[in-house]
């Protein structure tokens, strides 16, 4: 045997050095490769050149792979090993832990990671029935030496993340090891404990003394500290909470003192950080406060405070020690809160106060990580019940109200202003007032050719120009501020004056800066609440907002504007409607100059563009909704509109919208247009747009009196429903109404531009100008938008994003009219003769051509469903939602992803990257798609209560039975083509590559929707389609537990319901690969014939038929080709099983792993 041994042995020490060798050639890598792959599998003396491999004398390389070696010999070969192998294996790995390895400076730390891997898998294998002194034996090695010290921490840690955090071993053994662990865990925490006060004392010891020998020796002793920390950080997370807090909490003792470790600090806080946030019974937690003594404390702030720099390790632990602090505070105020109603009460620690300056420490650190970190528990601490009334809290509220805020400090500022409201108020006006009197600072040009570069120059701040974020932070915190401020003080102690007087010092305030204009905006709208006490200001206000409505950077200019100039501007309406919104019974005396005052804009063409022009129009809408008067709401909306309505109407419009040719000349679609000549058609696609946002504009806003005495006194009531509901009248309706008929030719019209004949009629310039828009193809795609330009570049589009543009938007707005012309119209627009068929003719025309489906299905089918009167669910949704479904063709879309998917692996090197972004870009939107119909397919069929149990985190699917469908569901059902498209689309949805649909699907609505027919005559060929797609989605999606879980439970209830009728199901059963005919016959006898065979439970039969469908089950890419682990059950320590009952395939060996004397 020797000289085979050793002649294997020199082939593999060449093939690793060949594998390992960066001259290699990538063909003798691979030969080599496989050469090792098939030694592994297939020689019979591996274990011996595994072991002459992982000799000392050889090298690195060599060694682990020698060691990998005999971890696959334990791995894959350990159940057919004779059990003399077995002993003399395990005797040879202890010898290598004990002497096989060089010193622990010395050795490798893969070689390590190795060895303990190998112990780890007889471990697994063979402990504690086979094994039983392997604790001692390991604890024994530790007195051999600091790197046998290491091994053995090494081996603990990999088999707590083995049996507890990865759980990779069956379930029998992972209960006796992790039973067996349990049991003596009090003995391993002495242990560790023990070993870590050792190697701890020994470190300081040899540290003392200035000499390289022993210097050396306090690196071995603090290596094996840190092993031993990382060790216990894989035990504190899931023992006992009384392991930790054991004589008088001697663990947080340790590590508290070890903070003051430079070399273990970090170790000590990461298993700091974990036995803080230990949840458990509050009684066991209460001994965590023993952090809060005036020891333990001290060390928290003296390892914070040479806290300066922000580099490497030491970061890490300022990191490590914020998470501590912030952990400490979460038990301090759930315990606070959850003891004082028990009879545990545990009172406000005593120097609380020092807590909160190692925490506001924390949060006045440079460092934006460390900041950030504390302000979950900041915000937790405001929000306590008890710990905000503290003196303590209450003067930390103060001094920690920052300079500087976003978006994720919002929450903090609120909590703190309602704690100490008038105080944080204080702070944003002199902050304000302070902003106010300084001059701008625009920062210096960091370099010529960036933009932020270009618009200082220019006079102007960019964004990140020291004023422009200063005058940020401060309207962020003013605006959080007085937003509390009038939620949490009495209206007579509100500080009205000087509110006042602050909006006067912002309206005063003059500044030709966009940016800088757009925080003063801001903080108008902020302050505006304490002119509702000041009347007279209302007309300072407007006027302020109406100047900013027409802002220009310089005046008459012809340039495109600037993103900043825009979102001025754009804020201004924004501020205007929000006014509008709020307040509109005290604008309503000022409705007059308001009218006038957008007459007076309108008259020039130029001045506003139509979006703005459509926001003011928005505005004066809303405040006209408290004439509470009818007629005399309907005269100003017919004045309102007249000009639209004229346009709209005219016959020339009327052809337009109706010619697909006719619309393409005259919107400039089918022209080229020379470069820097001017766009003659620009000026049809803005009146075009004009209309239809006016339109949508008064759909939105135009409504009656909420109070029904004040909306029957205006004569907005005509009528009451059988129920007795009132039938209100829209003021617009007259309008609306006959301008719809053009609206619908219009949908009709651009959903026909995407057929061949008219695509063919773009020019080339426009002849991607249906494709999806820059910015929504990010949005789609996940991709982050630009940052820093977003302000500074002005807007200099190209002809063909004009087109694009104004093509997407029309198409969403038409949408977005019709979606709401159902809750603002009511019953006017529901009882249009011929409706259904005038939306099915315009809005369904060309579905399987179009690219955003999923608005039309999101903002107007969802909406109608939701708002549409059951007594016209047979004649308007049945005619819609049947063509709707079957329109759609999801199916053939789908099967065209997964044929890419298939194909991809010849073709990916060949794609070109844009071809690849659009083949993602189409699947993203088809998955968009997807979703929507399903998620409209549910809300027509399913309850509310049913839907709203939906959850990301749901495991378990619904029990049988509990799915009831709604009213416009069971009428949807009662059409037989809409009932069959409805289960067609739902059965093949669960195998289409999206999980959350399959999920979502097969847990609620497919059995809902087929329950309805169990009991009729199916097809039998329906009945195998409709098992064989739930199989199919099994294949898919299998691998995932929660849909593997829903589908089972989907084809259980099938399989239940319909074998005794259907014996076809059978046949497809025993087409599953891999299934027991035994066990199918057996499951068929009890559901067939239940008295014939002792009765299982509910959870054996599920776990039976699991069993049935496991061949079904795909995995997924990563594992196919896995090669799988078998570890055998052992007899169980802690549960005597009945001899009948024993696996076949356990060993009927009982040696154990001890060699015999």
């Amino acid at each position: 045997m020797g000289e085979p041994v050793t002649e294997m042995c020199d082939q593999l020490i060449k093939a690793v050095n060949v594998m390992m060798d960066a001259e290699s050639s990538q063909i003798y890598r691979l030969e080599a490769l496989k050469f090792c792959e098939e030694f592994k599998e297939k020689c019979p003396f591996s274990v011996q050149c595994g072991l002459r491999l992982a000799d000392k004398a050889q090298t690195a390389v060599v060694r682990h792979f020698g060691l990998q070696i005999l971890e696959h010999v334990v791995k894959f070969n350990w159940n057919n090993m004779p059990q003399q192998e077995k002993v003399h294996l395990k005797n040879c790995a202890m010898d290598l832990l004990s002497t096989g390895t060089y010193p622990i400076l010395e050795e490798e730390s893969h070689i390590k990671d190795v060895l303990a891997r190998i112990i780890v898998e007889m471990i697994k294998r063979e402990w504690p029935q086979h094994w039983p002194e392997m604790l001692k034996e390991m604890e024994a090695l530790t007195g051999t030496g600091e790197a046998q010290t290491e091994l053995v921490m090494l081996i603990l840690l990999r088999l707590a993340e083995d049996v507890i955090t990865f759980q990779t071993l069956p379930a029998q053994r992972r209960r006796d090891i992790q039973q067996t662990l349990t049991q003596n865990m009090e003995s391993i925490f002495i242990f560790l404990l023990a070993i870590l006060q050792i190697h701890v004392d020994e470190k300081e010891c040899f540290s003392s003394t200035r000499s390289s020998i022993h210097d050396i020796f306090a690196k071995s002793h603090c290596r094996v500290g840190v092993a031993t920390l990382n060790t216990l950080a894989g035990y504190i997370d899931w023992v006992a909470v009384t392991h930790i807090t054991n004589d008088n909490c001697r663990l947080l003792e340790m590590l508290c003192l070890l903070l003051s470790e430079t070399e273990l600090q970090l170790e000590a806080a990461e298993c700091l950080v974990i036995a803080i946030s230990r949840k458990g019974k509050l009684e066991d937690r209460k001994p965590l406060m023993l952090l809060f003594d005036d020891v333990a404390m001290h060390f928290i702030l003296s390892a914070a405070q040479p806290a300066v720099g922000v580099v490497d390790r030491h970061y890490t632990f300022l990191k490590r020690l914020c998470q501590v602090l912030c952990a400490l505070g979460s038990q301090l105020c759930c315990l606070v809160v959850s003891l004082a109603t028990l009879a545990l009460l545990f009172t406000v620690p005593a120097n609380l106060s020092k807590y909160m300056e190692a925490f506001l420490a924390f949060t006045t650190h440079p460092s934006q990580f460390l900041r950030a970190a504390t302000q979950i528990t900041w915000g937790t601490l405001f929000r306590h019940e008890i710990l905000s009334k503290d003196p303590v809290i209450i003067e930390m509220t103060i001094k920690c109200s920052p300079t500087s805020f976003r978006a994720q400090q919002g929450e903090v500022v609120r909590n703190a202003c309602r704690i100490v409201p008038l105080e944080a108020f204080q702070i944003a006006a002199e902050w304000l007032r302070y902003q106010i009197s300084t001059p701008i600072d625009i920062g210096t040009i960091v370099c010529s050719d960036c933009l932020a570069g270009a618009k200082t120059a220019e006079g102007l701040c960019s964004i990140l120009s020291p004023s422009a974020v200063q005058w940020d932070a401060m309207t962020f915190f003013t605006e959080s501020v007085v937003a509390q401020i009038f939620k949490n003080v009495e209206d007579e102690k509100l500080p009205v004056d000087q509110g006042i007087e602050l909006l006067q010092a912002v309206l005063n305030y003059n500044t030709r800066d966009p940016l800088i204009l757009s925080c003063v905006l801001t903080n108008v709208s902020a302050l505006f609440p304490f002119v509702t006490h000041r009347p007279q200001f209302l007309t300072l206000v407007l006027q302020k907002l109406f100047a900013s409505i027409t802002f220009e950077v310089v005046d008459e200019s012809k340039a495109p504007r600037t993103r900043a100039v825009k979102n001025v501007r754009r804020h201004a309406c924004s501020s205007i409607i929000k006014m509008s919104r709020g307040y509109p019974q005290f604008l309503l005396p000022c409705f007059d100059m308001l009218y006038d005052h957008v007459k007076k804009l309108f008259s020039n063409e130029a001045l506003l563009t139509q979006m703005e022009k459509c926001a003011l129009m928005e505005a004066l809408v809303l405040v006209s909704n408290q004439f509470k008067d009818y007629a005399k709401q309907k005269a100003f909306l017919e004045e309102l509109m007249a000009t639209v309505v004229v346009r709209w109407t005219s016959e020339e419009m009327r052809r337009v919208l109706c010619d697909p040719a006719l619309f393409l000349a005259f919107v400039g679609a089918d022209q080229q247009v020379p470069v820097g000549s001017e766009d003659t058609t620009g000026i049809n696609r803005s009146r075009l747009s004009f209309c239809v946002y006016t339109i949508l504009g008064v759909v939105k806003r135009a409504r009656w009196p909420s109070d029904l005495e004040e909306a029957k006194a205006g004569g907005f009531v005509v009528g009451y429903t059988p129920a007795g509901a009132p039938i209100y009248r829209n003021p617009c309706t007259h309008q609306v109404l006959a301008l719809l008929p053009n609206l619908l030719a219009l949908i009709r019209t651009h959903n026909s531009l995407f057929l061949p004949e008219n695509m063919c009629r773009l020019s080339d310039m426009f002849s991607k100008a249906y494709d999806v828009i820059e910015v929504e193809k990010n949005v789609v795609l996940g991709l982050p938008q630009p940052v820093l330009d977003i302000y500074d570049s002005p807007v200099y589009k190209t002809q063909l994003e004009r087109m694009q543009g104004f093509f997407c938007t029309l198409h969403d707005n038409c949408y977005h009219i019709l979606g709401n012309a159902g809750p603002s119209l009511q019953q006017d627009f529901y009882t249009i003769e011929g409706l259904a068929e005038q939306i099915v003719g315009s809005a369904f025309v060309s579905l399987d051509n179009r690219v955003f489906l999923d608005i039309s299905v999101r903002v107007f089918m969802k909406q109608l469903v939701v708002s549409c009167p059951p007594e016209y669910y047979d004649s308007l949704l049945c005619p819609l939602l049947g063509p709707l479904f079957s329109y759609m063709q999801l199916n053939m879309r789908w099967q065209i992803i997964n044929q890419r998917s298939t194909d991809s692996g010849e073709e990916d090197e060949a794609c070109e990257e844009n071809q690849v972004t659009q083949e993602m870009l189409e699947e993203q939107l088809v998955r968009l798609v997807t979703r929507e119909v399903l998620d409209l397919l549910s809300k027509s069929t399913l309850e509310e209560e049913m839907m709203s149990t939906e959850s990301p985190a749901l495991t378990a699917a619904p029990t049988q039975g509990t799915g009831e469908l709604t009213e416009l569901g069971k009428c949807l059902v009662k059409h037989e083509d809409i009932y069959m498209t409805l289960l067609t689309i739902s059965f093949s949805s669960l195998s289409w590559k999206d999980t959350s649909n399959c999920h979502r699907t097969a847990s609620m609505v497919c059995w809902t929707l087929l329950r309805q027919v169990v009991g009729e005559n199916l097809l039998p060929d329906a009945v195998i389609w409709f098992y064989t797609s739930v199989l199919k989605g099994l294949q898919m999606h299998g691998q995932h537990e929660v849909c593997n879980s829903a589908l089972t439970q989907l084809a259980l209830f099938i399989y239940d319901n319909l074998r005794p009728r259907n014996v076809e199901l059978r046949a497809v059963m025993t087409q599953i690969p891999g299934v027991s005919v035994e066990a199918l016959d057996q499951y068929d006898q009890q559901l067939l014939d239940p008295n014939s065979l002792p009765r299982l439970g509910e959870k054996k039969r599920k776990d039976q038929f699991k069993k049935l469908l496991a061949g079904t089950v795909g995995k997924a890419l990563g594992q196919q080709f896995k090669k799988e682990v078998h570890i055998r059950n052992l007899p169980s320590l802690f549960k005597k099983s009945k001899p009948e009952k024993r696996d076949i395939l356990e060993t009927c060996e009982t040696g154990t792993l001890t060699e015999p004397v």
